[in-house]
């Protein structure tokens, strides 16, 4: 059969190395298969298909390093989720049994105790006996933090295979967003990275979670991913009808040819690498410090970083010799010899210059790095916008304005702060033009006088402190003192309000004010989630602030996943939360990559709605780099009409997406949970909510004047008073005490 496309020129920047247990993987793990009933008779796999997929070779090229034993139980762990998902194929996805794939992925939880004392149920299939066995021999070297976390992802990886099963249903492909969001549960790859602390080193729990771990985690399983799609397009998109492949995304989003894609989807995958590479040498050292780690704690971060790193070569070479995927046509990754490279004995891992330094991947950083500010864009251009959800105002807008604005006078936002020349960006009539009230007014139209004034304040402080970073810590490129100042901001959100300091600043008055009312009537696991939300938006104003500092236009992914904390997003959503509890609604349910996914598309939907209007103001008043169009526009090397059509376009598939879950995944949650009717419908008004605050972000953005080019031409410094934007975005949609 013809390959479909020519494989690209791929972005190799480390030299895979081979297991020499390699022989001994591969007798062991075809034993450890034919006795759990994985081979003849299984009704998936031969004898043949082992050997020709041969996932040993996989674990070997991806965990050079391990002894024999992590070796042959990690090499059983691929032929298990392998199997898995070719089981998966055989049993449900063929035949679309939707109820009988649910019942199959709710069993197999049941084979991952955390405890092992707790035992397991008697396995009915290969997949579940294959699951409890490797459960068995793998946790107890494990700390449970670590079983948590790969229990979850592998969860994740199980049950995110309904998702696929739907959309093949209805024929639907995935946006370019959605696609990753779904693509590292369905893909395996954040699975991988679990066994790989498993064999490499466990990261310390107390920055496991950590944005530098997250990051080369979620990078990493990109990358895998979308190289795994590339080599698999013919064999899933031709023969099995899958539909979450990243060429296929892309082919069907861009409109462009499959080679286009191919391409495209290439570059991503380029991106994705450099934002690990930029993750591991920049983040890293910051994290180290921050965090006070021992000399241990490093050591085993940078062991994780490195197995990492291995796999990615190591899954490379193996996709390139592997029966299961199309690579007639690939190129092969051998080392370079140039005059000045050493040679001889030892120097056999000499790195691939031409898989370094391909044209595209040195274009691409050169681009992210070179970009010049304050370029002239000319005005911004608003299309139509795609607004499916009804607007409605609240009818105390003109208290909320009013009572805002005096809280701001009180707090002291509107007056220069003696030793701080930067807090002098804004005066009352700037900030009655800015009409926060407005934007509150729409996003909870039903709020009492009290909520919406409430809700009008923490906009009022989130936009001033969001405008604050850029002018006085990027233009001084001093990242030290913007870490201090964060840290006094999150000193001032106690969850003991007793023990919240003396405000030294504005901003610290603001906030605590703020942070007192809104949680005076939470308990105190409330607070503490509460607190999680506005720490990750005040981190994200620090990686805004680096990234100015280095002048880089940010990876697409990462700008768009940090874009929604920088928005305000996870704020909102669990304010909007709030007011349902004890509805019925199991906490469980905001867990669900339902609801994160309902919640992803309509804040994603909201900050392009945001960067549109504000292009001009942010690219050539501002001389940001923090936009979805230039990072568009660096990212593919088109044109400012071009990179608004693809924006635009994204825009209305992200709001088209959240129709369709609401409209069919949300009622198979409710089936799937069996809610009643009481929670059935706090669900519904919560969803109710979120349209209304879509609406009102659209309706503040088209009735205010801040983002006309004369009114951009009005400030008197572009650099001091760089400040117009509601950045804060939807910080506080609904301010309501929890029931």
């Amino acid at each position: 059969m013809t390959q479909p496309f020519q494989l690209p020129d791929f972005y190799v920047p480390y030299p895979a190395r081979l297991n020499p247990h390699l022989e001994e993987a591969r007798t062991h793990t075809k034993r450890w298969a034919r006795g759990f009933g994985m081979l003849e008779g299984s009704g998936v796999w031969e004898e043949s298909d082992l050997d020709s997929h041969d996932y040993a070779l996989l674990c070997s090229y991806t965990h050079p390093d391990c002894d024999r034993d992590a070796l042959a139980l990690v090499t059983d762990w691929y032929v298990w989720v392998f199997f898995f998902d070719d089981h998966f194929l055989e049993m449900f996805k063929r035949s679309q049994d939707r109820d009988g794939a649910k019942r199959y992925l709710d069993r197999l939880a049941a084979f991952m105790p955390m405890d092992l004392s707790d035992g397991f149920p008697e396995p009915t299939n290969p997949v579940e006996a294959g699951l409890a066995d490797l459960w068995r021999r793998t946790v107890p070297a494990m700390s449970a933090e670590w079983r948590e976390r790969f229990s979850l992802s592998t969860k994740n990886l199980l049950d995110e295979s309904m998702w696929e099963l739907a959309n093949i249903d209805i024929g639907r492909v995935a946006n370019p967003l959605e696609y990753i969001e779904m693509r590292r549960k369905v893909g395996g790859a954040p699975w991988s990275a679990g066994l790989i602390e498993y064999v490499c080193a466990e990261v310390p729990a107390r920055v496991a979670h950590a944005r530098p771990l997250s990051v080369l985690r979620d990078a990493f399983a990109d990358a895998v991913h979308i190289r795994n799609d590339i080599f698999s397009y013919q064999r899933e998109v031709a023969d099995e009808g899958e539909l979450s492949n990243a060429v296929l995304v892309l082919e069907t989003f861009l409109g462009c040819t499959t080679q286009e894609a191919a391409e495209a989807s290439n570059d991503l995958l380029t991106s994705r690498l450099q934002q690990f590479e930029q993750t591991a040498l920049v983040e890293l050292p910051q994290l180290f410090a921050d965090h006070a780690l021992d000399p241990a704690e490093i050591a085993a971060v940078l062991a994780y970083a490195k197995g990492l790193q291995d796999w990615q070569s190591g899954g490379h070479e193996w996709h390139m010799v592997s029966s299961r995927y199309m690579n007639k046509e690939a190129r092969p990754t051998a080392p370079a010899t140039l005059p000045f490279l050493p040679s001889g004995p030892g120097t056999a891992a000499s790195l691939d210059l031409r898989s370094v330094f391909t044209r595209r991947s040195m274009e691409l950083r050169h681009r992210s790095f070179t970009h010049v500010p304050f370029e002239p864009t000319g005005p911004s251009v608003i299309p139509d916008i795609y607004m499916p959800h009804r607007l409605a105002l609240s009818p105390h807008l003109a208290h909320a304005r009013e009572e805002s604005v005096a809280w701001s006078r009180r707090m002291g936002l509107l007056d220069p702060q003696h030793g701080d020349p930067g807090s002098a960006i804004w005066t009352e009539e700037r900030l009655r033009g800015f009409d926060f009230a407005l934007c509150s007014a729409g996003i909870d139209p039903d709020a009492t006088p009290e909520q919406l004034a409430l809700n009008a304040c923490w906009l009022t402080w989130g936009t001033y402190g969001d405008d604050y970073y850029p002018v006085v810590f990027a233009r001084s490129r001093n990242l030290p003192a913007a870490k201090a100042t964060t840290a006094r901001l999150i000193a001032m959100l106690a969850v003991d309000h007793a023990e919240q300091p003396e405000p030294a600043t504005a901003m610290e008055r603001g906030l605590g004010d703020l942070w007192k009312r809104t949680s005076a009537t939470m308990s105190a696991g409330q607070r503490a989630e509460f607190r999680a939300t506005l720490v990750s938006m005040l981190e994200s104003w620090l990686w805004e602030v680096d990234n100015q500092i280095q002048n880089r236009i940010p990876d697409p992914v990462d700008y768009a996943e940090m874009r929604r904390h920088t928005f305000g997003s996870h704020l909102t959503m669990y304010l909007c939360r709030l007011g349902h509890r004890g509805r019925g609604i199991p906490e469980e349910i905001y867990a669900t990559g339902t609801v994160r996914s309902l919640e992803n598309a309509v804040a994603d939907a909201a900050c392009l709605i945001n960067d549109i209007y504000s292009y001009q103001k942010e690219v050539e008043v501002e001389g940001e780099v923090h936009n979805y169009l230039l990072v568009t526009r660096n990212f593919f090397d088109i044109d400012y009409p071009q990179a608004l059509h693809i924006c635009h376009e994204l825009m209305t598939r992200r709001t088209e997406e959240f129709e369709h879950i609401v409209a069919n995944q949300l009622p198979l949650l409710c089936d799937d949970w069996k809610l009643g009717r009481q929670a059935r419908q706090a669900l519904d008004a919560y969803v109710g909510e979120l349209k209304d605050w879509h609406a009102g972000i659209l309706n503040w953005h088209r009735q205010i004047s801040r983002y006309r080019p004369q009114d951009l031409r009005a400030q008197p410094d572009r650099l001091s008073t760089a400040i117009l934007g509601p950045g804060f975005g939807m910080a506080a949609a609904r301010i309501s005490a929890p029931s």
